[in-house]
């Protein structure tokens, strides 16, 4: 196959399963096109038994020395960290091995947990979780033996499922989410307490740039009392839209002062239990103008 060939029928997942390590679209592009350009320098080498293999192997090492390079940026982070938000169709590939990863591994709660995964961690979870390569694969593509792979696998996956969050159909998340606008709105503690976990806890991720809160701020009663002084000290000077966000129905808000704060939700026991608001301009460079 010729590099362009190659291009059209791998980008979409090379860029999905980039963003799961990264947490970053910029990265993830980035990493994408790093991947073609040193296949296309492998062009005259000896021929190449399985291109995708291949391929995720450039990957996947491109993640992971990108991780440990950044290491020290993300320990010296201004409040939270959140990952960069994804719009519409921009993860999604083709074919059955993508079928899980476009439904919960999209959304920004699975994301943050895959967050707390070592970085080889989190390649040998992907790739043997998301697209189903053998231990042997994985192995050749992370410079481990096989049955090392096996084990970090296990406790991955362990790790992950013990921590899963819930994943609702969008129907019922976009019901939720605007039932939980309307209370709040309407300061309508008892519907709040129908949709919302006494335990919520509300992240925001203004990464030093734009106001935001610095710690997570944790309880129902604390963060219904943060969001109704943000909307008593902005009434009138923003406007917002519902928009799906990594897979979810989610909420943008544009400010007056040309800010844009955006809302996505985590889900447990049927309620909402996580809040997190990206406001980190240098993370929203990729999105869409309002639709409006």
């Amino acid at each position: 196959m010729d590099i362009e060939s190659l291009y059209k029928e791998y980008r979409a997942e090379l860029f999905a399963m980039s963003y799961r390590m990264l947490g970053s679209v910029m990265d993830a592009e980035d990493v994408v096109q790093e991947t073609f350009i040193a296949r296309g320098k492998a062009a005259h080498a000896e021929p190449i038994a399985n291109e995708r293999a291949f391929l995720y192997k450039i990957a996947t090492n491109r993640c992971l020395d990108l991780l440990r390079s950044s290491a020290k940026k993300r320990e010296l982070y201004v409040g939270p960290w959140l990952p960069e938000p994804l719009f519409g169709g921009e993860a999604t590939g083709s074919g059955p091995e993508l079928a899980y990863e476009q439904s919960e591994s999209i959304s920004t709660a699975y994301l943050m947990l895959l967050q707390q995964l070592s970085a080889t961690e989190r390649a040998i979870f992907l790739l043997r979780e998301l697209y189903q390569y053998s231990y042997d694969e994985i192995a050749e593509m992370v410079g481990k033996n096989a049955s090392n792979c096996r084990q970090i696998f296990h406790r991955a996956r362990r790790s992950i499922h013990d921590g899963k969050p819930e994943h609702p159909q969008v129907a019922v998340a976009d019901a939720s989410v605007k039932a939980f606008v309307q209370s709040v709105m309407q300061n309508d503690m008892s519907r709040m307490l129908e949709l919302v976990s006494d335990n919520v806890v509300f992240l925001s991720d203004g990464g030093g740039k734009v106001k935001a809160a610095g710690v997570p701020v944790k309880g129902l009663q604390a963060v219904v009392s943060l969001l109704r002084n943000l909307l008593a000290m902005y009434e009138g000077k923003f406007v917002f839209e519902y928009a799906m966000i990594n897979g979810l129905p989610g909420l943008r808000f544009d400010f007056d002062d040309g800010t844009t704060y955006l809302y996505s939700f985590g889900y447990r026991d049927g309620l909402i239990d996580h809040i997190y608001c990206l406001a980190n301009p240098d993370k929203q460079r990729h999105m869409p103008p309002l639709s409006r």
